[in-house]
């Protein structure tokens, strides 16, 4: 896990993208467990990646033990994940607790992803900082590139079942080409 600072000050991880990338999932800050075994999503009641392996059931997925395969698996689905800060404090693992967040250098990824058409918001937190995030990216209204707030993935928004969930990132792969709809 990446120091923290006295004021409990953590860095993020870095961003899976790739020139394929069409939709990039944006959450808002790793936990605890993410940022210990240094893999997005790493908390084992998150859904994220049962999700994902749900929208995709004939390309099976990598195993946990096995994240450079999940990376590489997500992103032959056209899929990238980052996160919106670089760097925050924070006491535990929830959005709420986040202080003092230093936004991540989002202009650098699209030289890396050429075919970006959406950002997706994984939850409010992150889906909060859209404008932020547009800015970052150089983009104005007009761009081609959307921003959407998807369900949060995380065990706290247990007020939507996981089959809402799924519809909802089902839907939002389906526009953008990812899966058939």
């Amino acid at each position: 896990m990446p120091a923290a600072t006295p004021a409990n000050r953590l860095t993020g991880l870095p961003p899976v993208v790739g020139s394929g990338t069409r939709v990039l999932v944006l959450g808002s800050f790793p936990g605890r467990a993410s940022l210990a075994a240094q893999q997005y999503y790493g908390h084992p009641q998150n859904q994220f990646w049962r999700i994902l392996a749900a929208l995709w059931p004939e390309h099976p997925m990598p195993g946990r033990d096995a994240y450079a395969a999940r990376c590489d698996w997500l992103l032959a689905r056209g899929l990238g994940l980052w996160d919106v800060y670089a760097a925050c404090e924070r006491e535990g693992s929830l959005d709420t607790s986040i202080r003092n967040a230093r936004l991540n250098d989002f202009a650098a990824v699209l030289a890396q992803a050429p075919r970006l058409a959406a950002i997706a918001h994984n939850g409010g937190e992150s889906h909060s900082h859209a404008k932020a995030v547009r800015a970052g990216l150089g983009l104005d209204a007009g761009a081609r590139i959307v921003s959407l707030r998807l369900p949060s993935t995380s065990p706290a928004n247990a007020s939507w079942s996981f089959e809402r969930k799924l519809q909802a990132w089902r839907d939002v792969m389906a526009r953008f080409g990812l899966i058939d709809p």
